[in-house]
């Protein structure tokens, strides 16, 4: 699903240049759950943009999905991020106008699809938040709107999912709630998940853990 080759990533400030990715390289197979771990500023992150398509690289390559995305034009990008990548954020990202339901349905317009509507009730129902589905975000609870969050991410049947830090904004009770949801929806739609994680306890529900430390894999450790 994933071929990360030579990857660099550098931001240059005037005469000085800070290295953020040094030169990464893994695969991640179909299907798999793979958690990138790493102290802050390890280069997490900014690793998962680049993966989504949210960033470019300073050099190397990243094949998603049997294409090649490194070289993309930022509308050619869209195009890869609407189709093959569902993606969570750490602060929900909700838009604040529109209701829980429309949140979840809006991928589907988005890609012009005008037969969403079973599919996102399907989802908020999943979630358990089908009573709520006429709220708007500022009525939910952090946690109710990261369920949102999540059911929209898995809209358009992504064949990846990405999560930055899904839980980081929640308590344990909130987080764990959204983690079990996370790991019930990506196995009933049998997608690809990479997430970036300071949790170890989270990480241990993952198949592979990937370490990360200034900027390079310091641990490839596959679980069993």
């Amino acid at each position: 699903m994933l071929q990360v080759s030579a990857l660099k990533k550098s931001i240059t400030n005037g005469a000085h240049t800070v290295d953020i990715l040094r030169g990464i390289d893994f695969d991640v197979p179909r299907g798999q759950f793979i958690a990138i771990m790493g102290p802050s500023g390890s280069g997490k992150s900014t690793l998962l943009g680049l993966l989504a398509g949210l960033d470019s690289p300073t050099s190397g390559s990243i094949v998603l999905d049997g294409q090649e995305i490194s070289g993309l034009n930022e509308d050619s990008l869209a195009l890869v991020r609407g189709k093959k990548i569902g993606f969570v954020f750490q602060s929900y990202q909700l838009i604040p106008t529109l209701t829980a339901l429309e949140n979840i349905l809006l991928p589907a317009e988005l890609a012009g699809d005008t037969n969403g509507l079973p599919r996102a009730q399907e989802l908020i129902d999943q979630v358990g938040l089908k009573d709520r589905q006429h709220h708007y975000p500022i009525q939910l609870s952090g946690g109710e709107q990261q369920r949102v969050a999540l059911a929209r991410a898995f809209m358009a049947r992504p064949p990846i999912l990405m999560a930055d830090e899904p839980t980081g904004n929640l308590d344990s009770a909130n987080g764990q709630h959204v983690l079990d949801l996370l790991l019930s929806l990506n196995k009933r739609e049998g997608t690809t998940l990479v997430m970036v994680t300071h949790d170890a306890a989270l990480a241990t529900h993952a198949d592979r853990v990937l370490r990360l430390r200034d900027g390079v894999v310091v641990g490839d450790e596959l679980r069993v």
